[in-house]
């Protein structure tokens, strides 16, 4: 065989070799990406563990603060409390609420045909109409699909969210220990700051959060009531439970009562999104601020941008847990690298 067949040879081996190392590369990293977003998903759930626990201590603490009783005593009034409050609330409100949610269900669907024939009248209806039908349509599906995903089906998460919650709730220190434990030495007492510095913020920014959704759901509710629209409790409801999630819940939230006046009237629409807006308003500018005086501010942009993200990488769990881990994020990068900086620029300037 001569020199050229032999380099012509190796050439092509060599050709074959860098494209089976390419096709192993491209494999090996849609692995890794498969496998980090489970992972992710995953951290999202212990971190949903982390938040009841939080909840648990916080409300210990208070108890705690107020009647000046063992810590651990304390602990168990806050979860026997909370677990005989949401009973009585169910045995309270709950027949009425299944009710108008059985009503609501089975309205629903003539409400979105009443919904799409008066859009129909007018050109502007029409193209929304035409937006949201067709291919158009099996895009926002998916797109809602992907934003309501969940790990192991939403039982599954709940039940696993709910077990690391118990378990976090009652031994907090050894999981602090076993972190601060794995630190560099010399680190540990940064890592203990670090860890007040999020457990405080995350009692906040949940204490806002729930005063946040109950008042929301009262006032929606009796706004509701008072302009005459019919299931005003589970709309209320609704309202308050989306109002975890800024900036997107409270507008989600107003589309079935919307659409319920619609049925009334397009007067009786546009005055139930307008009771909506001036529910929002003032829960968020008059109530709010007196309680979330001292919460980590972060630019809305910011937090929209977070919670796109995170609702296309993790579903609603995502959008859900973006604002706070911007909080615990903002405080690592606070603590880790921008106090030191400043810290760096002081010692300079001596």
């Amino acid at each position: 065989m001569d020199k050229q067949s032999t380099k012509t040879i190796e050439r092509e081996l060599s050709y074959t070799l860098k494209v089976w190392q390419t096709t192993a590369i491209v494999c090996l990293s849609l692995i890794v990406i498969l496998f980090v977003r489970v992972a992710f998903n995953i951290l999202l759930m212990t971190f949903m563990g982390v938040l009841i626990a939080v909840y648990f201590h916080g409300l210990a603490d208070f108890i705690a603060q107020k009647t000046k009783i063992n810590r651990k005593f304390s602990l168990s009034i806050s979860i026997i409390g909370t677990i005989i409050l949401l009973s009585a609330m169910i045995w309270i409100i709950g027949s009425t609420v299944q009710q108008q949610a059985a009503q609501l269900s089975h309205t629903l669907p003539q409400i979105i045909s009443i919904a799409k024939t008066k859009l129909a009248g007018s050109a502007t209806g029409q193209q929304l109409l035409g937006y949201t039908s067709g291919d158009n349509s099996k895009k926002l599906l998916d797109a809602a699909g992907t934003f309501f995903s969940s790990s192991f089906g939403v039982l599954g998460d709940l039940y696993i969210i709910l077990f690391l919650g118990i378990f976090f709730t009652a031994d907090p220190l050894l999981y602090k220990n076993s972190l601060l434990a794995i630190l560099p030495p010399g680190h540990e007492t940064d890592g203990s700051i670090i860890w007040s510095r999020i457990s405080t913020a995350l009692k906040a920014w949940l204490k806002t959060r729930l005063i946040s959704m109950v008042l929301v759901t009262i006032v929606v509710a009796l706004g509701l009531t008072f302009i005459g629209l019919p299931g005003t409790l589970i709309l209320g409801l609704i309202a308050g439970l989306l109002d975890i999630i800024p900036n997107f819940g409270p507008v989600i939230a107003m589309i079935p009562g919307v659409l319920l006046g619609l049925m009334v009237s397009p007067q009786m629409a546009v005055i139930a999104a307008l009771v909506y807006v001036a529910c929002q308003t003032i829960v968020g500018s008059i109530f709010m601020p007196l309680i979330q005086k001292r919460m980590i501010n972060i630019p809305p942009a910011i937090t929209m941008i977070s919670q796109l993200v995170m609702g296309v990488i993790c579903g609603l769990m995502g959008i859900i847990l973006a604002v706070p881990i911007l909080l615990v994020l903002n405080i690592m990068v606070d603590e880790m690298y921008i106090k030191k900086k400043r810290a760096a620029r002081v010692s300079l300037h001596k």
